[in-house]
């Protein structure tokens, strides 16, 4: 089964607002990514899956465009650390993402410890005083374990920044370790961001660098699937289907220059292209 999962992060803010959506206007953005897109994708019924990460308030379009039975996952970007429970709390959580709120909305799956969600909570521990860098693994930890009490799947992201190449092992054993304590693992999979290669400028890695990465995760996880989270495109498509150590992809913007956004054939391009090069 290969995993091919789109992170739509804040692709919704329109160019005249300093985004790069061409695509619809906003109360429509979701509803037309997930029309557009699920017929295609129900080719690859038992051969792939498709979650889709949404900003929260896309999510209930995106769930209603889907309806039943799709081969789309209509989830959500990370959940709160502590979740409602009967008789303790039942929702004192302002500005925060239960996954119990999350599942009530359709949300099947999520993405947790994405390169810039880690930056963030290290940017508040850092404000805080706080230096130990575990710190952020704990905090994912518990994410992890709300996420699937509620019965999603996961996306578990990890990966190593430059400054930290020279010991990438240590690096990618920490997040993995601390981040997987007591979690039922049936239902994460792990998404390698080389934080190094990514942003503009950066040399993406090849198939020489991605695969015995993947395959040291593989060792540290007893063979869970390793999707890589640099950026599936149309250009590196064929060369990470080759990867035998990766299982897919995670896709954000499909146009770097020109138009730049996120557009719906271009999506279902990239995916034809991975799946054509198995």
């Amino acid at each position: 089964m290969k995993h091919l999962c789109l992170n739509l992060k804040r692709f919704d803010v329109p160019v005249r607002m300093g985004g790069v959506n061409r695509l619809a206007e906003g109360n429509v953005w979701a509803q037309t990514i997930v029309s557009n897109t699920k017929d295609e994708l129900e080719q690859y019924r038992g051969k792939a899956r498709f979650p889709m990460y949404f900003p929260e308030a896309h999510i209930i379009p995106a769930a209603q465009a889907a309806g039943n039975d799709s081969m789309i996952e209509v989830g959500c970007q990370s959940v709160y650390r502590a979740d409602v429970a009967p008789g303790v709390n039942f929702g004192a959580y302002t500005t925060n993402r239960p996954a119990a709120s999350m599942k009530a909305l359709g949300v099947t799956s999520t993405i947790i410890g994405h390169c810039e969600e880690r930056a963030d909570k290290l940017g508040v521990l850092q404000e805080a005083g706080v230096t130990d860098t575990a710190a952020v693994n704990r905090l994912l930890n518990k994410e992890i374990q709300c996420a699937a009490a509620q019965g999603m799947t996961v996306t578990y992201c990890i990966g190593e920044k430059a400054e930290e190449r020279d010991r990438w092992q240590d690096v990618l054993s920490e997040q993995l370790t601390i981040g997987l304590d007591g979690i039922d693992t049936s239902k994460v999979i792990i998404a390698y961001e080389p934080i190094w290669a990514i942003g503009p400028g950066k040399t993406p890695p090849g198939a020489d660098v991605i695969a015995p990465i993947a395959q040291f995760i593989k060792e540290k996880t007893n063979g869970m699937p390793v999707v890589y989270g640099g950026g599936l495109k149309k250009d590196n498509a064929a060369m990470l289907a080759s990867i035998p150590e990766i299982d897919g992809g995670l896709i954000a913007l499909t146009r770097f220059q020109g138009e730049i956004g996120f557009y719906p054939e271009e999506y279902l391009e990239i995916i034809r292209i991975y799946m054509e090069n198995q």
